[in-house]
């Protein structure tokens, strides 16, 4: 399978995209609130007193709307995640761009970091954790390819799981305030059950369920691509109530997000 597909941006999609208005949520830190605004699909934007963050940014996203960054954070190599045009036209003049390995050859100014290894960049402290399979088949992710982020911003440590499952290294993490947990992996990775319990194990203080719609992703990028749908005949809505279910007397808040427009 090929994973670098080359997007397609149907016009229904670009008139949503220009009229879009963001909505962002709110969470306390040292000095002032943590401004975090999901974009779509893995795509994320982070603001604190007057620094803007982007993770993952993508043009089928509202990139119009979206701040030009200080920083930007790409957890892997694939368009959904590493859209190289919609990083040229958010990028401030030598603002750093922090990519896994696998990314260096499409940004070759990246800074590479390492499953592991923590690094200040832009005056935010950044950690690469480990994203990966525990389960095998295509689509893959190895080990060692792709990264997760905690980002430390006013004493308050923010975590971007990427594509991975509940792996020893996500597990071992601590002190995370607000985590982006993926879900709806295709081959029954990281189902609602497997998504929450590995949220339950980092004891977040917020949660957003994130990069669960992957049929939608798959569209953007090939109209013609085949919809395999969730396992049993699951509904995305029904994923996400089942996700807040398992989570209900866990003292977690569960957020949601405008991931998606709508269809």
């Amino acid at each position: 399978m090929n994973r670098h597909l080359r997007v397609f941006v149907p016009s229904w999609l670009l008139v949503f995209v220009t009229a879009v208005t963001l909505v962002a949520d709110r969470y306390p830190a040292e000095g002032g609130d943590i401004i975090i605004t999901p974009l779509i699909h893995s795509s994320v934007q982070l603001e604190y007193r007057g620094q803007v963050i982007q993770v993952d940014p993508w043009r089928a996203g509202p990139l119009q709307p979206a701040k030009a960054p200080d920083l930007i954070l790409i957890t892997d190599d694939v368009l959904h995640h590493l859209d190289v045009k919609a990083i040229v036209q958010l990028r401030k003049p030598a603002a750093p761009v922090v990519v896994a390995g696998n990314g260096l050859k499409a940004v070759p100014d990246g800074v590479v970091m390492a499953n592991g290894e923590t690094r200040t960049v832009a005056g935010v402290r950044i950690e690469a954790i480990a994203a990966y399979d525990i389960k095998p088949g295509a689509p893959a992710h190895p080990k060692g390819e792709a990264n997760g982020y905690v980002v430390t911003l006013g004493g308050r440590r923010l975590l971007f799981a990427g594509v991975t499952e509940c792996v020893a290294e996500v597990r071992a993490l601590k002190n995370i305030d607000v985590a982006f947990m993926p879900m709806n992996i295709p081959l029954e990775r990281m189902t609602p059950a497997a998504a929450a319990e590995c949220t339950r194990a980092l004891k977040p203080r917020v949660v957003y369920p994130y990069h669960y719609d992957q049929d939608y992703a798959s569209r953007v990028a090939n109209p013609r691509a085949a919809q395999p749908g969730l396992p049993g005949g699951m509904t995305i809505a029904q994923s996400l109530d089942a996700f807040r279910r398992e989570l209900a007397s866990s003292g977690i808040e569960v957020r949601g997000g405008n991931w998606y427009p709508p269809q």
